[in-house]
């Protein structure tokens, strides 16, 4: 009898119905009565309910069912019964049991506990139905990612994890020993995309990255993943272009692969049937003017913005306190994004923010120079920036100047300056955060759950 996954039972049912077959697992839960044990076994590829008879099994077999306890490991023998009432559309009729390793006092109990002692148990909390879930969503959306970019001949060129210098700005940066001289954990791979988008057209990198930002907002993660595609002769429309196909092949394969999954989760996918193209677009001048009318006229107050459902309230209190207007010099804050996005059923693109406020790499509109060819991609429902690109600053001349703006040495960006030296042309890129996407996707409330091991402000363990 060979061993096989509950999935591989359940596509190939009308292959297996009536026979017996070999599951390997884990108990989840169980439930009894005196003549039968009903087991929720766990394989790792799905949760199927294992029904001990005890007219079907000898004395020991029916006794070691009812002795089970959560999480034992254990080797299940029994017959393949149809049965329209699972998802998967079979039960297990039991014949065996073998116990391989019995689990003693399981800290995670079906009962309700804390998000502390969940995290403190994250290496067993990873084995629930909930976070099952999650993680086999982040994993579809990762192989979407890949697909994308691979099927219209990006070519993946790794970034490194030790930077030299900053990136995103000087403030966020986790230093590191490199054998007595200082180094950084990545801020982004942003910049040697540029240099690979040189050799090869079309490239990505995908990989994780770090940001030492004091924050503990449900949104914030100190390493998270990142993709970040970058191609040259793309203008900052072509760059909205390719972010817009992007998101929406994303959702579109998520959907249909977890469907069922994510409405399991209370993810009402209604919501995402409806991102689809095209995706409003509004420079930053217009965007501040919506919001600064929707908090004139009241309608932005923060609780009919949705923030008392995504925000706690330890977490972005800016959106919990009384409202100011946003501003065309400046950046938006986590309220003002949620004012905006609540306005559309789809993720909205901002583009051409205030140039002082962005990175030194972004390129100012030759029509605009207070502006910046930049663009965010917001996704609806309060869930914040997923997205951020712009075209990059491609004259040499002008990007030394805007990295002694920004009191960087010039020294420490030689390579990159060089870029401007040897063929310069128009490029542009972006990168969207992995971590924030799947929380946006699955309905979460807080980002911790989309990572397997999430590191915060205050938490390295486990």
């Amino acid at each position: 009898m060979s061993h096989l996954s509950i999935t591989a039972i359940a596509a190939k049912l009308d292959e297996y119905e009536g026979k017996e077959v070999e599951l390997k697992g884990w108990l989840y839960n169980k439930r009894g009565s005196k003549k039968l044990q009903f087991l929720q076994v766990r394989d790792g590829t799905a949760t199927l309910q294992c029904v001990v008879g005890k007219n079907d099994v000898d004395e020991a077999t029916f006794d070691c069912a009812k002795q089970l306890t959560q999480e034992t490991s254990l080797v299940i023998c029994g017959t393949v019964r149809r049965d329209d009432r699972s998802k998967l559309g079979f039960e297990l009729g039991v014949t065996s049991i073998e116990e391989l390793h019995k689990s003693v006092d399981y800290p995670i109990s079906p009962k309700e506990h804390g998000v502390a002692f969940l995290m403190d148990q994250r290496h067993l909390w990873l084995r629930s139905s909930r976070q099952h879930k999650i993680i086999r969503i982040r994993h579809t959306i990762v192989k979407a990612i890949r697909d994308f970019f691979d099927d219209r001949d990006f070519v993946l060129v790794d970034a490194p994890i030790f930077t030299p210098s900053a990136c995103e700005g000087t403030s966020t940066l986790f230093n590191v020993d490199y054998f007595q001289e200082e180094a950084y954990l990545t801020q982004s791979g942003q910049l040697y995309q540029e240099a690979a988008c040189m050799a090869h057209g079309k490239t990505y990198c995908f990989g994780p990255t770090f940001r030492a930002e004091k924050s503990k907002t449900r949104r914030h993660l100190t390493e998270f993943w990142m993709v970040e595609p970058e191609v040259a002769y793309m203008d900052l429309e072509g760059n909205m272009d390719l972010a817009e196909d992007f998101l929406c092949f994303i959702v579109e394969r998520v959907l249909a692969k977890h469907r069922d999954d994510l409405e399991s989760l209370g993810r009402d996918v209604s919501v995402l049937e409806k991102i689809k193209k095209p995706f409003p677009r509004l420079r930053h001048d217009e965007a501040v003017a919506m919001i600064n009318k929707a908090i004139d006229d009241g309608s932005a107050d923060p609780r009919s913005a949705g923030t008392e459902r995504l925000d706690e309230a330890h977490e972005d209190a800016s959106a919990t306190h009384d409202l100011e207007r946003a501003s065309e010099n400046d950046d938006f804050g986590a309220a003002h994004e949620t004012i905006l996005t609540r306005m559309f059923d789809r993720p909205v693109m901002i583009h051409r923010y205030p140039y002082q406020v962005k990175a030194f790499y972004m390129k100012r509109d030759p029509e605009a120079m207070e502006r910046a060819l930049c663009v965010d991609v917001l996704a609806p429902e309060g869930y914040g920036e997923i997205i951020g690109g712009a075209q990059r600053e491609d004259d040499y001349e002008v990007l030394l100047e805007r990295i002694k703006e920004h009191e960087l040495d010039p020294e420490d960006f030689k390579w990159f300056l060089d870029l401007r030296k040897y063929g310069s042309v128009p490029h542009s890129g972006f990168g969207l955060g992995l971590e924030r996407t799947v929380a946006w996707i699955c309905g979460l409330h807080h980002v911790r759950e989309t990572a397997p091991f999430p590191r915060m402000m205050d938490r390295i363990k486990p």
